[in-house]
């Protein structure tokens, strides 16, 4: 895989580059030119798992392939559009050959990825499908081809496989490696437009669902939630103008054709998990543009309803016993139980709990299993299954629902004795959790007054809450109306509306002498002083989207990161830009700073750990299958921890050298949040599975030197999960609690030191 992306970076054509397939492949690590060039600093750049140094006889080898795939690499155009329009022969070929020449070359490409699929089912059972040659090389075709041969032929090799009788049996290791391939050659499909291979794409992914007879927990639909398209009207308004002129019959009547090309959309719309209403709304705009009268709307809206076959239908009224659906080319879905989803276990669950929920059930409810997937290393491995095992022997279920929101969570704040300079614990709003949400609405919960937690709603947003903190007498929060407010903590009223921003607000912070920082879309860091309700100053402007934010008080240090793919640091004391640390290659979502260290996390699927005396980047870890969503410093072994879109935590040893030394695979969706503190740990993911680990060494007085402190993390215990999607998580460590924001606008708040 390095070997042909290395290449392709280089303006060569993946086609000519296919190593002889061999029954026991050696894995050779090629260091990206790129990187080692930019980045003469690094001490360690990781970019296979484990990172081994090479002997001189492996080294010798390397350079050996590298120059055989550059001298084979020279004979051969560098992408398909040079080899039809460049060069003396092409200008003489006529517009017939030229089709011809161009069928040729996507047939060639699709029988190679029809046998790397094929050659990529039948791996081991002992062969981890992400680190194959079969899934670099499909990889590298769809991420290569900016035509999009590569991505649509690769949804079609699946299309065809599942018409000539495949049962779509995949172990879940297989599906990882599945799920990633389909969701690059979507993501690059809606940055061309390409409606035809998102399609086929969203439906080959709901057919191995149903199909599917080894009950994988997960489904694909899932893991698209994250891509900015699904939200924008224009991208369903071409979607459904796109089914009107694919559709089999278009001698049917209208009104016929518009309300079934609506359900079809409706249905891919919640495979997706897109939020109800705003579902609804894009359906309904797109409905009235396209002449669907008022009686019309009404039928469109009782046929979603009847398509849920819940007791209590979306639109609020109650369903009776399912009615034969009219001839839309759906079956009838099934009735399922609807009690309510906050408290239901995943055993009892059945994915795709939405109003057109059909496409995606099953007959079979589903198992509480998390992936199992091949860890990188023995150790990791065995890690990994005594998790699991303490895992299902730790399982609590003392659970609190709070209610209160009427829309998804979108931000969650817990109230900690350092933030509120608690030193004896004689702080009534140490320990509280502050939440945000869709419905404009800021909420203050105390968990220590069971059954009546909400002590008060703030009202001041216009528009959705995306960022919230707090001190000992305020409470901050910013938000898509560009606003930021402070409130008073005691009487819970509006103190401040803070106006400045250009665009949503992303991150606010906090500071001792009544100062605020806020960092927005607008790709401006702002410092407020609250006293006199002004803009003291831009501390930091960015070229993009600022998406995290972190500021040391004691140093004056100020990072922040987002879009540009850069890290910024400013000294604010002596109003100087320090660095621009580059070397990411994707978004920054997350960024953790501690001492004269940064660490950063990527949707490039790496976390980079950067040195603020030097500015360089002083280790790139690369052993994820994802985007990086979260990383943590463990301050008490001085280790770092990062949580993935892929589901796995990986916990790296950083002294005398980087190193991952142990991995959890206890979740089976994106990582939110990861909360390390001196002895307890807490992490939280999109699966509404949380997790709290301890070290029973330190806290006994124990601890050994011989080994890793940082993988003497343990699982203390875990709760039951749900099927409800979560979008934020925050830990109270102290407390030894964890709680959990849905999109269904509940909170889950899970005490794990109850009853012991």
């Amino acid at each position: 895989m390095l070997m042909l992306q290395d290449a392709t970076g280089r303006g060569q054509s993946p086609l000519a580059i296919f190593p002889s397939h061999v029954a026991d492949p050696e894995i050779i690590t090629i260091a990206d030119s790129e990187i080692e060039g930019s980045e003469p600093g690094n001490r360690h750049c990781y970019k296979s798992f484990p990172a081994n140094a090479r002997t001189e006889e492996q080294e010798e080898k390397r350079k050996s392939i590298l120059a055989l795939v550059g001298g084979a690499s020279k004979q051969v155009p560098s992408s398909p559009a040079v080899r039809i329009s460049g060069g003396p022969k092409a200008e003489s070929l006529s517009p017939r050959e030229r089709a011809a020449e161009r069928e040729r070359m996507v047939l060639d490409i699709k029988v190679k990825l029809q046998g790397l699929w094929l050659r990529l089912l039948r791996l081991g059972a002992t062969e981890d499908p992400l680190s194959s040659f079969e899934y670099g090389t499909i990889l590298a075709l769809i991420e290569s081809d900016a035509e999009g041969i590569g991505g649509s032929g690769f949804v079609e090799c699946i299309r065809e496989h599942i018409h000539s009788g495949w049962q779509c049996r995949l172990t879940d290791e297989q599906f990882i490696a599945v799920k990633e391939l389909l969701k690059t050659a979507i993501t690059l499909a809606s940055s061309r437009d390409d409606v035809s291979t998102i399609r086929d794409a969203l439906e080959v992914s709901a057919e191995m669902y149903r199909k599917d007879p080894n009950n994988v927990q997960d489904y694909v639909q899932r893991h698209l939630l994250s891509l900015s398209v699904w939200e924008e009207l224009r991208f369903w308004d071409g979607y459904f103008e796109y089914l009107m002129e694919n559709c089999s019959n278009k001698s049917t009547n209208y009104v016929t054709l518009v309300t079934a090309q609506l359900i079809v959309m409706a249905t891919h719309m919640a495979g997706l998990g897109l939020p109800d209403i705003d579902s609804w709304n894009m359906i309904e705009k797109i409905a009235e543009r396209n002449n669907l009268g008022y009686k019309q709307l009404i039928k469109l809206r009782a046929l979603l309803t009847h398509l849920q076959q819940l007791r209590v239908g979306y639109w609020g009224v109650p369903i009776g016993k399912g009615q034969p659906l009219p001839s839309y080319s759906m079956a009838s879905p099934r009735a399922l139980d609807i009690s309510d989803e906050s408290e239901q276990p995943a055993e009892a669950s059945v994915l795709g709990r939405s109003w057109v929920h059909s496409m995606f059930s099953r007959d079979r409810s589903l198992r509480a299993s998390s992936f199992n997937r091949a860890s990188d290393t023995k150790a990791g491995a065995t890690a990994g299954k005594t998790d699991l095992a303490a895992a299902q022997k730790k399982t609590q279920t003392n659970m609190r629902i709070l209610r209160g929101h009427t829309a998804a969570i979108t931000a969650l704040h817990c109230v900690t004795r350092k933030e509120v300079w608690d030193l004896v614990g004689d702080r009534e709003d140490a320990g509280f959790f502050i939440s945000g949400s869709t419905d404009c609405t800021v909420k203050v919960w105390d968990p220590s007054l069971r059954g009546s937690e909400l002590r008060a709603t703030l009202r001041g947003h216009t528009r959705t809450v995306r960022a919230i903190s707090s001190d000992r007498g305020k409470i901050v929060s910013g938000g898509d109306d560009q606003s930021v407010i402070v409130w008073d903590k005691q009487a819970f009223k509006l103190l401040e509306e803070l106006k400045g921003h250009d665009a949503p607000v992303t991150s606010v912070r906090m500071l001792s002498g009544e100062r605020v920082l806020t960092a927005s879309h607008d790709g401006t860091v702002k410092m407020w002083d609250v006293r006199t309700d002004t803009c003291v100053a831009t501390v930091g402007r960015c070229q993009s989207a600022v998406l995290c934010m972190e500021y040391d008080d004691s140093t004056g240090i100020l990072a922040a990161a987002g879009r540009d793919v850069l890290a910024h640091v400013w000294d604010i004391r002596s109003s100087k830009q320090m660095f621009k640390l580059q070397g990411h290659t994707k978004w920054i979502r997350s960024m953790r700073m501690t001492g004269e260290t940064i660490i950063t996390g990527s949707d490039d699927w790496t976390a980079r750990v950067w040195s603020l005396t030097r500015g360089t980047c002083d280790a790139v870890l690369a052993c994820h299958a994802g985007p990086i969503l979260c990383v943590e410093y463990s301050p008490s072994d001085k280790g770092i921890i990062t949580g993935s879109s892929d589901g796995l935590i990986r916990f790296w040893e950083n002294e005398g050298g980087i190193k991952c030394v142990k991995n959890l695979t206890l979740h089976s969706a994106s990582v939110l949040s990861i909360s390390a503190g001196d002895h307890w740990l807490g992490i939280g993911a999109a699966d509404n599975s949380m997790s709290l680990f301890h070290r029973p060494q330190e806290r006994f007085g124990s601890f050994s030197n011989a080994g890793s402190k940082v993988a003497g993390w343990q699982l203390y215990r875990t709760p039951q999960k749900t099927s409800a999607v979560v979008r934020c998580i925050a830990s109270d460590l102290d407390r030894k609690r964890i709680c959990s924001g849905g999109r269904n606008g509940l909170l889950r708040l899970w005490d794990a030191t109850t009853s012991i």
